[in-house]
């Protein structure tokens, strides 16, 4: 019997943009898939549901994947394709297996033989770097820089060292209700003229992707919190 594809899929990164954002091919893939590996139920069921594919929601099988999925039960969520059908990941935002828990399953995929289809959508991650004017031929994403104040500071000092030593573009990000106290410690710790890109709820209607040195950003009254934001510094 032939084997199913994990197909991963993107979601929208800011609400009621999925009509601009997310392809054809995206869609017709969901209006065909019965199976999916979500981070949350409902959004995943909110998501499709706004896509408006005439998609009976209660003829799809959904299965939770998520940060606490654990790695033995991989093989009993992924059995789907095995016998023959296809799957779907659908991240709660943007890209599966960018910053997301979606890479477990695609490991498992490529140990099983399994073909992997990514398709294309918004990533906030790579959107920001496009926006930002900094290197697209070195980059790096750190995910999360650590809660504890001096440790940020240490990781923040690390950051802009290597950017400087490497020619590197620093991408990370936070939670969003902790952005403001990020940004405080990252105008504190910085270089003045070190650069740094700030995108906020990118693909949205109050769309901002700024580049600025940190001396004028503290120049610039800014509130980010809980808005989804990424950051961007690079030292020349």
């Amino acid at each position: 019997m032939a084997k199913g594809k994990l197909f991963l899929i993107p979601n929208v990164l800011a609400e009621n943009t999925a009509q601009s954002v997310i392809s054809p091919q995206v869609k017709e893939v969901i209006a065909h898939t019965k199976i999916f590996l979500v981070e949350n139920l409902r959004t995943a069921r909110r998501y499709i549901s706004s896509l408006k594919l005439g998609v009976n929601l209660e003829e799809i099988h959904m299965e939770i994947l998520d940060k606490d999925t654990l790695p033995e039960t991989m093989s009993r969520l992924m059995q789907p394709l095995m016998n023959g059908a296809d799957i779907g990941i659908i991240s709660e935002a943007g890209c599966p297996g960018i910053a997301d828990p979606g890479a477990v399953a695609v490991a498992f995929a490529h140990h099983k033989g399994i073909q992997v289809v990514p398709l294309s959508g918004p990533s906030s991650m790579f959107l920001a770097l496009m926006g930002s004017g900094f290197s697209g031929q070195s980059f790096a994403f750190h995910g999360y820089l650590p809660i504890d104040k001096k440790d940020r500071t240490t990781a923040i000092k690390k950051l802009e060292a290597e950017s400087l030593r490497e020619k590197r573009a620093q991408i990370f990000m936070e939670t969003p209700f902790r952005n403001n106290q990020l940004l405080e410690d990252l105008l504190a710790t910085l270089n003045p003229n070190t650069k740094l890109c700030i995108a906020k709820n990118i693909t949205g209607s109050d769309e901002m992707i700024l580049t600025k040195t940190a001396n004028e950003w503290k120049k610039l009254p800014l509130d980010l919190h809980k808005i989804p934001t990424v950051f961007i510094l690079q030292s020349f």
